[in-house]
C-alpha cells in the first residue's frame, strides 16, 4: 500500500539514484494532450495479449471461506470478491471497498516474478492487512482456495484504498487538464496528495475549481480500476511521455521482472493496488491545499506542484469534515500564538520560531517541567555543540541518509554542519573514556538547538520548522537493563502527559525487512519491550496495538499519539532501541569479569532513545501545562476540548496573570506513577 505520513520526503531509496537533476523537460501546459490517446492504444494491445494468456489458463473450482466460517464456491480467475459479496446481499456489494485475502492454495499464473515499480520508499507496501493477508481489489478474480474479509469505508483497510482509488482520480483530472507529468500519488492518513510536475507554473484557485468540477465529471462516468500486467518494455512505452516514470521504471524494474499498472478511464499509473471497483464510489472531493515539493526531495531537481484532497463515499460525510476543519482552524496555533502575543514567525528567518516574553515564559515552564522530570528519573543534563565536521555524520551513518536535509558550511576547507539530531554527539561521550558496566545504565538529557533544513513549501507553524529543541534523551544500557528502562521512559511519559491532561496511545513497532543487527537480539529486544508495555498495561490500565514490520532499521520502537480535542492523532514521543551506533560508533564498556584491555572483556551496549514529550520545549502544536495561567493557558490549549481548571495555587486574577507570571511558582509536579 501507498499510506504516507504527510510531510514525509520521496528519496531515492537503497542508495539508487533515479533521475537525479531536472528532467521535466519541455512542458507545455495544454489539455488532453497527444499522448493520453497513444498510451490507451499501446494499453489496449497489452490487454489484448494478457486475455489470451487468461484464456489459456485452467480454470478449477475454489473455496472461499468468510469470517463466519461458511464457504463460498467459487472458480479460479472467474470469481470476484464483489461477486461473493452480491451473493450474500446487495447492501454488502455496494458497502465493499476492497477485500483482504489468505490463500491455502493459490494456483500458478504468469509465473514471473511481480514487482512493485511504484514503491518510493524502504519499507513501503507492506500494507495493512497483516501476517499471510493480501489485499485484494473487490473486482479482481480470485486464484485459489483462501480465507476473505470484505472491507467497508469504515474500516482502515477501506479508507486506505479509497483514498489512495481517489489520488488516481485526482492524476486523471490533472493530465487530461493540464499534461501533468505525475510522479507518484499515495494516500495519507486523512486525504491523499498527488505530486506534480507543471513546469513555472503554479497550481492556483482557478485550477482548483477546474479540478474539482473534472474530478466530478470522472466519478460520474462510473469508470472501472482494472489492473494490468506489464513488462519492462511495456512500462517504457507507456510512459515515454513521462520523463519521472521513466526514471522510476528505468532504476527500480529488473529486465526480466513484470509489474503492474492501473487503468481508470484515460488514466494510466505504475500502482501495485489494490483500487476500488469503479470511481462511482466517491460521492464528494475537495481540494484540501496546495505546497511545493522537489522530486524526490532533493534540492536541484524539478519544483513539483503537491495537491492534497479528500474524498468521502458520502456527502453527508464531507459536510461533517468540513465543519470539522472549521473547528480546527479556530484551534490553529500559528492564529492564537499571534493573537496572544506569545510567538510568531518572519521570513528573514523562515521556520525558527520569535518567541515573545509570554511565549518565552511558558517555554521555560516546559523546559523546567521536563529537567524536574529528568533529576528525578537520574539523567544527567550535558551540553554539545552546534555544528559538527561532516564526518561525524559519516561514521554515524546519517550523512548518507540525511544530508541534503542539513544545513551545512565550509571553514577552513572542510566541511561542518549544524546537527539535526543528538545522537552522535552523545556516542562521542560515551567514548570519551573507557566504560564500565557500573555505569550503566548511562542515561543522558540534552536540550540543544537542532536545524533541520526542511523545504519551504513544507513548513508549517511550529509543527514543521527548522529551528528547534528536543526534550532529548538518550540512555545507554546493557541488553539485560532494556525492559527496566522502556518501563522507566514510560512512566515518565505518562506522568508527564496526564499532568499536561493529554489522552495517548502507545504502539509497538518491530523488525522491519531492512533490519540491521542480530536476530537473536531483536527478538531478545522485541520480547522485553513486549514485557515492558504488558506491564505498564496492566499498572495503568493503558492499553497499547502491535504494528509488525515498520521498527526502524537500526531497532525496535515504541511510538506514542496524543490526542487533540478534534481527537486528531499527532506523533510525538518516541522510545526507541538503536543497534547501529554503538556499532558504527565501537561503544564498549567493561564486563562485570572483565580484567584490562583483552577484547573479551568488552561488549556493547545497546542505545535506548527516549525523546518523552517530544519537541514539548518548542510549546509544538500549542500544547501548555494544565497549571498555566489564564489567559496563557487557554492561549495555546487548543489540545483539550475543555481544559482542566489549574490547581488553586496557580489560579492568578485574568487580568494580571501575565505581568504576574514569573512571581507565581507552579503547583508541585507529580511523582511518578
Amino acid at each position: 500500500m501507498h499510506r504516507r505520513k504527510e510531510g514525509k520526503r520521496t528519496e531515492a531509496g537503497a542508495g539508487q539514484l533515479i533521475g537525479d537533476g531536472r528532467i521535466g523537460i519541455n512542458f507545455a501546459l495544454a489539455p488532453e494532450p497527444a499522448w493520453l490517446l497513444k498510451r490507451i492504444e499501446i494499453l489496449k494491445k497489452i490487454k489484448e495479449r494478457n486475455a489470451k494468456h487468461m484464456a489459456a489458463l485452467e480454470k478449477p473450482s475454489i473455496g472461499v471461506t468468510m469470517p463466519d466460517g461458511s464457504v463460498k464456491e467459487g472458480t479460479a480467475w472467474e470469481t470476484t470478491p464483489l461477486e461473493i459479496a452480491a451473493s450474500i446481499s446487495e447492501g454488502l456489494k455496494n458497502a465493499t471497498v476492497v477485500a483482504s485475502v489468505r490463500y491455502s492454495k493459490r494456483h500458478v499464473g504468469i509465473g514471473a516474478t511481480v514487482v512493485n515499480a511504484d514503491r518510493e520508499e524502504e519499507g513501503e507496501g507492506k500494507g495493512l492487512a497483516g501476517a499471510g493477508w493480501v489485499l485484494w481489489d473487490a473486482s479482481r478474480p480470485l486464484e485459489g482456495d483462501c480465507e476473505m474479509k470484505l472491507h467497508k469505508f469504515e474500516d482502515p483497510e477501506g479508507k486506505e484504498v479509497f483514498w489512495h482509488s481517489s489520488a488516481h482520480v485526482l492524476g486523471e483530472a490533472l493530465e487530461s487538464l493540464y499534461s501533468a507529468q505525475l510522479t507518484h500519488g499515495p494516500a495519507l492518513e486523512s486525504g491523499f496528495f498527488y505530486d506534480a510536475f507543471i513546469g513555472i507554473n503554479a497550481f492556483n484557485t482557478a485550477m482548483q475549481a477546474e479540478v474539482e468540477k473534472k474530478v466530478k465529471k470522472i466519478c460520474e462516468e462510473k469508470q472501472p480500476f482494472e489492473r494490468v500486467l506489464i513488462t519492462k518494455a511495456d512500462a517504457q512505452q507507456l510512459f515515454a511521455a513521462n520523463p519521472f516514470k521513466l526514471a522510476t521504471i528505468n532504476s527500480k524494474l529488473p529486465d526480466d521482472a513484470l509489474t503492474t499498472v492501473y487503468q481508470c478511464g484515460p488514466f494510466v499509473d505504475l500502482c501495485r493496488g489494490p483500487h476500488l471497483p469503479t470511481s462511482s464510489k466517491i460521492k464528494a472531493f475537495a481540494v484540501q491545499k496546495t505546497s511545493a515539493s522537489l522530486w524526490l526531495g532533493q534540492r536541484g531537481n524539478d519544483e513539483l506542484q503537491r495537491i492534497y484532497g479528500i474524498t468521502f463515499p458520502d456527502k453527508k460525510q464531507m459536510a461533517e469534515w468540513k465543519h470539522f476543519q472549521e473547528e480546527a482552524a479556530k484551534r490553529d496555533h500559528r492564529v492564537i500564538g499571534i493573537k496572544q502575543e506569545l510567538f510568531f514567525f518572519d521570513e528573514l528567518s523562515p521556520g525558527s520560531c520569535f518567541f515573545l516574553p509570554h511565549g518565552g515564559r511558558l517555554y521555560l515552564a516546559l523546559c523546567g517541567l521536563i529537567r524536574e522530570q529528568y533529576w528525578q528519573r537520574e539523567y544527567m543534563e550535558v551540553i554539545t555543540p552546534n555544528m559538527y565536521n561532516i564526518n561525524l555524520w559519516h561514521t554515524s551513518g546519517h550523512a548518507a541518509k540525511y544530508k541534503e536535509n542539513m544545513f551545512l558550511l565550509s571553514i577552513e576547507n572542510q566541511e561542518f554542519g549544524f546537527k539535526p539530531m543528538n545522537c552522535p554527539g552523545h556516542c562521542i561521550m560515551f567514548k570519551q573514556r573507557k566504560r564500565s558496566y557500573r555505569e550503566l545504565p548511562w542515561r543522558l538529557a540534552d536540550f540543544g538547538v537542532l536545524h533541520r533544513n526542511e523545504i519551504s513549501g513544507a513548513l508549517t507553524g511550529l509543527t514543521r520548522v527548522r529551528r528547534f529543541q528536543q526534550d532529548d534523551g538518550h540512555i545507554f544500557c546493557t541488553p539485560a537493563q532494556i525492559k527496566q528502562e522502556v518501563a522507566n521512559v514510560l512512566d515518565m511519559i505518562m506522568t508527564v502527559y496526564v499532568y499536561l491532561g493529554m489522552e495517548f496511545s502507545l504502539k509497538l513497532s518491530t523488525r522491519p525487512e531492512n533490519a540491521l543487527g542480530e536476530f537473536v537480539l531483536w527478538e531478545r529486544a522485541e520480547s522485553l519491550m513486549i514485557e515492558a508495555l504488558k506491564d505498564f498495561e496492566a499498572k495503568t490500565g493503558r492499553t497499547w496495538s502491535l504494528n509488525p514490520g515498520d521498527g526502524a532499521f537500526y531497532g525496535p520502537k515504541i511510538d506514542v499519539q496524543v490526542f487533540d480535542a478534534l481527537k486528531r492523532p499527532h506523533q510525538c514521543a518516541t522510545v526507541q532501541l538503536d543497534f547501529v551506533q554503538p556499532i558504527r560508533f565501537d561503544l564498549k564498556y567493561q564486563t562485570a569479569g572483565g580484567d584490562g584491555d583483552d577484547s573479551s572483556a568488552f561488549e556493547r551496549p545497546v542505545a535506548l532513545l527516549s525523546m518523552p514529550p517530544k519537541r514539548f520545549t518548542n510549546c509544538a502544536r500549542g500544547r501548555t501545562p494544565c497549571s498555566m495561567p489564564c489567559p496563557l493557558r487557554e492561549a495555546l490549549f487548543p489540545f483539550l476540548e475543555q481544559p482542566p481548571p489549574p490547581p488553586a495555587r496557580a489560579r492568578i486574577p485574568h487580568a494580571h496573570c501575565c505581568a504576574n507570571f514569573c512571581a507565581n511558582r507552579l503547583p508541585p509536579r507529580p511523582p511518578p506513577f
